[in-house]
């Protein structure tokens, strides 16, 4: 009688373990379909929410606006703070000079201190300077937009080629350079 009871109990605590594992697995499958359905591709590496419409505002000490929009934007659930953008679109105010506007594909966006990585297709307009690249950095703390991978500088006279293009935002101070010693910036005269 005691072996029939025991058989019952060890049958029925396997059963619901079973019946506990599909669930989860059940589970799991509905909330990767849901994700997946609202994702524009099924690249996920990690884990996240997403957003349509993206929006950020601020300004500096100084006064400056920094307008950061994207068609979409995916909150990473490791790091509530960074913000991973598509088809990202920015505007920089800048009180004693003229605005910068800054296009790409993609970017990852810090709300804790509205640092930018702009990525892919960077295309960076300023007066009648354009810059086109695939890395673009921009850093309000340090006062900074690092250009950078197929730099590709074009204003009114000329075409430059090089591998960086740092620029100091408040004081407009900019360096460009290659990164061997032995390659030297191009420039050629559009005239």
């Amino acid at each position: 009688m005691k072996k029939k009871i025991t058989k019952i109990i060890f049958i029925f605590f396997f059963l619901s373990i079973l019946f506990y594992l599909y669930q989860q697995n059940l589970n799991k499958e509905k909330q990767e379909t849901k994700i997946k359905t609202s994702l524009p591709n099924d690249n996920l590496g990690y884990n996240s929410n997403v957003l349509k419409d993206v929006n950020y505002t601020s300004k500096d000490a100084s006064g400056n606006e920094y307008i950061i929009k994207a068609l979409i934007g995916e909150i990473d659930f490791s790091n509530n703070n960074i913000i991973y953008l598509t088809d990202v679109s920015a505007l920089i105010k800048l009180n004693d000079s003229k605005n910068i506007t800054i296009n790409s594909d993609f970017g990852k966006y810090n709300t804790d201190n509205n640092d930018t990585i702009f990525s892919k297709n960077v295309i960076v307009n300023y007066l009648d300077n354009k810059i086109n690249s695939e890395y673009l950095d921009f850093s309000i703390q340090r006062n900074s937009m690092i250009v950078s991978r197929n730099v590709v500088y074009t204003n009114l006279e000329n075409v430059l080629n090089a591998d960086v293009i740092e620029v100091n935002i408040n004081t407009k101070d900019t360096k460009i350079y290659m990164y061997e010693n032995n390659k030297k910036v191009n420039v050629k005269s559009k005239n």
